[in-house]
C-alpha cells in the first residue's frame, strides 16, 4: 500500500516536529493518516520499524536533493558544487533527521540512532538504488573440507514426517513483507559523505561536462558544508566560503 505508506510516513515526520519521538504514539500516527492501528503494523512491524522507514526516507530525500542542486545548469561545475553545498547545509538545519544522519548526534527527542553501514558495507536487500551503495557479489558456497565423514546410508524406512514445532510455525520466523525488509541499515556519517562524494565527482565528470573535478575537491566541499551545519555562518556565507575555497585549489 504505497499511499498508506506515504500517509503515515508523513504522519510520523509531523509528529516528530511536536513532539519527542518517546512520546509519539502509534495510534495516533495511524489516526492522523486516516489508516487503522492495524495497517500501521502490518506496514511497519513496529514503531521502530516506522522510525527506520522514516529515517531512511529523510536520507533518500537528501540524497535526492544533492543529485538536483548537481545537475545543469549551470554548465560550471564549480557552481554546481556550490549549489550542492548549500543544499547539504539547508537540509540539515530545516530538517532534524537529515542533520543527525549528516552528524551522528542523535538527541533525545529523535527515534533511536538506526543501524549503520560503513561505506564498501553491502545493503540489507531489496536493494534500493537511490541509497543503497552497489551491491556485493554473492559469495561463493564453501567447498566441504575433504576430511568430513561420508554421509550414512540411505535408510530402507522413510523417516515419519514431524508436525511443525511451536518454534518453526511461530510468526516472528515467516517470511518478512517485503515493505518491512527495506527498512534496514542505513549509511553512517562517513559512508553519507562519501555517497555524496561519488554522487558529486560523477556529476561534474559526466561528459559534455565543463572539466572533470577531483575527488578530493569534492569531498572537500561537503566537508565545508558539514562544518557550515555545525557552526551556521551568516545568511550568504556558505556560498561565499566554498567559492573562496575552490578559487584557491583553481589558482593554487
Amino acid at each position: 500500500m504505497p499511499a498508506a505508506r506515504d500517509s503515515l510516513l508523513d504522519a510520523a515526520y509531523m509528529a516528530l516536529a511536536r513532539l519527542p519521538w518517546p512520546a509519539v504514539r502509534m495510534v495516533d500516527v495511524a489516526a492522523a493518516a486516516g489508516v487503522s492501528r492495524q495497517t500501521l503494523y502490518n506496514e511497519f512491524g513496529s514503531k521502530d520499524g516506522l522510525a527506520r522507514a522514516l529515517v531512511r526516507r529523510e536520507a533518500a530525500g537528501f540524497l535526492a536533493g544533492i543529485d538536483r542542486a548537481l545537475a545543469p545548469p549551470p554548465a560550471d561545475p564549480y557552481e554546481r558544487l556550490t549549489a550542492a553545498a548549500e543544499w547539504t547545509a539547508s537540509a540539515a538545519q530545516g530538517n532534524a533527521l537529515v542533520k543527525a544522519l549528516l552528524t551522528g548526534c542523535w538527541s533525545d527527542r529523535l527515534p533511536p540512532p538506526p543501524r549503520t553501514l560503513a561505506p564498501a558495507a553491502a545493503p540489507v536487500p531489496p536493494y534500493d538504488p537511490l541509497f543503497d551503495p552497489p551491491l556485493a557479489p554473492a559469495a561463493a558456497t564453501a567447498p566441504v573440507p575433504p576430511f568430513a565423514p561420508p554421509p550414512p546410508p540411505p535408510s530402507p524406512c522413510p523417516p515419519a514426517t514431524a508436525s511443525p514445532s511451536p518454534r518453526t510455525s511461530s510468526p516472528s520466523l515467516r517470511a518478512v513483507p517485503p515493505q518491512r525488509r527495506a527498512d534496514g541499515p542505513v549509511l553512517s556519517p562517513g559512508g553519507l559523505l562519501a555517497a555524496v562524494r561519488d554522487r558529486a565527482v560523477a556529476a561534474v565528470s559526466a561528459p559534455g561536462a565543463a572539466g572533470a573535478v577531483p575527488a578530493d575537491v569534492c569531498e572537500l566541499v561537503f566537508r565545508l558544508a558539514l562544518s557550515c551545519v555545525a557552526a551556521p555562518p551568516d545568511e550568504g556565507g556558505i556560498a561565499e566560503l566554498v567559492r573562496g575555497a575552490l578559487h584557491h585549489r583553481r589558482t593554487a
